[in-house]
């Protein structure tokens, strides 16, 4: 019988811009499986959360909320051209969004759940997870998909991706690998995944 004080199992899911990670979690979802969103939960803290706002506009050097809303664009334009700042955003947010994640997950009643997030191993969280899924998609494919969803120029996609991990980096500290190409099929490797998993908790409990 599972120990109730046992941590449930966590999934993490990564890649890069474009790579097609919330398709793949929403299949996770449909199975019932809970995802945690890390960037849309990253969103809110900037939004809401006082004293990031005030931190934010320091590492800034600005008001960054002159709107009464984050100026996102305004803080894509430094953190993308400024390695320094990026760093300093990412050390400032990610353990905020990785310890609302501890608490959501000890919430859930699911045999697992799954932590969404474009950077994982970069902040050095994919270590606090139990696997890692890391979706990936050629380059081009990549860049159309964030032109067509967003306003970015294609200049500016690239720019986001030259900031990231590259796949190969990912690749090689994955547990499981997720082609998402145009004419893949994602839903039978979601399948095996889930099984997968769910076979392994299986084994450890």
């Amino acid at each position: 019988m599972k120990n109730e004080k046992q941590s449930i199992f966590s999934l993490g899911v990564t890649g890069g811009i474009g790579s097609g990670k919330t398709s793949v979690c929403r299949i996770f979802s449909v199975l019932g499986v809970p995802v945690f969103s890390a960037d849309n939960r990253a969103r809110e803290i900037m939004d809401c959360d006082r004293e990031i706002i005030d931190k934010l506009n320091n590492i800034a050097g600005k008001d960054l909320y002159t709107s009464g809303y984050l100026d996102r664009t305004a803080l894509s334009a430094l953190i993308f051209k400024n390695p320094d700042i990026l760093k300093k955003v990412n050390s400032l947010i990610h353990p905020v969004v990785f310890d609302r994640f501890e608490k959501w997950k000890e919430e859930q009643s699911s045999q697992y759940v799954v932590m969404e997030a474009a950077i994982l191993f970069e902040t050095g969280n994919a270590r606090r997870l139990n696997m890692i899924a890391t979706v990936i998609a050629p380059v081009e494919e990549r860049i159309s998909r964030v032109i067509v969803r967003s306003r970015l120029t294609r200049d500016q996609v690239v720019e986001r991706m030259n900031n990231q991990m590259d796949d190969e980096a990912r690749i090689k500290m994955s547990d499981f690998i997720i082609h998402n190409a145009e004419n893949d099929m994602i839903i039978p490797t979601v399948l095996k995944i889930h099984k997968d998993i769910l076979n392994h908790i299986k084994r450890i409990d």
